[in-house]
């Protein structure tokens, strides 16, 4: 996909490929505070090489468009869950799924947390402070312990099954994104409980129109998180942020592969 840049009045600009912005460029070595988002952290696990050009170069990777109607989902999802998280009552996902000591969990930062953008949840590992836009926390109303939750929109004709649903090759990245927000929850002094859930929703494509609306099937899938690889990893992640020489990439990475193709009509 070809992306052009423009302003914040959305008028076409001049892309020059490059972060404008100090506050996102790390230089290696450096005691300052430096934001790594959950989304960063993933880059790194996916291809070092392009995460030190764009977290230590300041290259910018084109981006993708946002996905409205997932947007949507995950915003009205919210709203119907905080109207049970004011009145501490069990969502009709709860009763539905005989988790009736369950109850959104309240408490006066969860905006914040719910904000990716802006805050998120939020620890420090060094000089790295790590964040994370969660989407939900419930609360088991008899052990205390919270529950970390996330929602997925998708349309598939093919039923989601809680036994395979996590097995699919592109859900990998759900449960590394799961192990995440556990390991920043967990060092922000609270209880989590070893099961998170996946709330699914699937639009219904087999439907005989559209008619002004959509119809989703829902479905919670259960996932026990491991968060023991991470530390190592951030780790890995201090050593490729503060190396004054290149990584290598992932042999899979397309980004990587574009590039190099790229540079070679840009030569002639």
């Amino acid at each position: 996909m070809i992306s052009l840049k423009r302003n914040n009045k959305l008028e076409l600009i001049e892309a020059t490929g490059l972060r404008s912005r100090k506050s996102s460029i790390y230089t290696p070595n450096q005691t300052e505070e430096f934001k790594i988002s959950r989304g960063k952290f993933n880059d790194f696990l996916l291809c070092p090489r392009c995460f030190y050009l764009d977290r230590v170069k300041g290259i910018v990777s084109p981006e993708l468009p946002g996905w409205t109607l997932n947007d949507t989902t995950d915003i009205l999802l919210k709203k119907e869950f905080d109207i049970c998280r004011e009145k501490q009552i069990p969502h009709r996902i709860f009763k539905k799924n005989n988790l009736n000591d369950l109850v959104p969990f309240s408490h006066p930062n969860m905006d914040k947390w719910r904000d990716s953008l802006h805050h998120g949840l939020m620890i420090k590992f060094k000089n790295i402070i790590l964040t994370g836009g969660i989407d939900d926390i419930w609360q088991n109303t008899k052990t205390k312990e919270l529950i970390i939750v996330d929602y997925k929109s998708q349309a598939s004709t093919k039923p989601v099954e809680t036994e395979s649903y996590l097995n699919l090759t592109y859900h990998e990245g759900y449960k590394i994104q799961m192990d995440f927000y556990a390991y920043l929850l967990k060092r922000m002094n609270f209880t989590v409980s070893n099961v998170s859930y996946f709330l699914v929703c699937n639009a219904d494509r087999t439907l005989e129109g559209f008619f002004g609306e959509m119809k989703f099937s829902e479905t919670l899938i259960p996932y026990e998180w491991n968060d023991s690889w991470i530390t190592e990893k951030l780790e890995e992640m201090l050593k490729v942020l503060n190396s004054d020489s290149l990584p290598l990439g992932n042999k899979s990475c397309m980004n990587c592969a574009y590039s190099r193709q790229r540079a070679n009509y840009d030569k002639t």
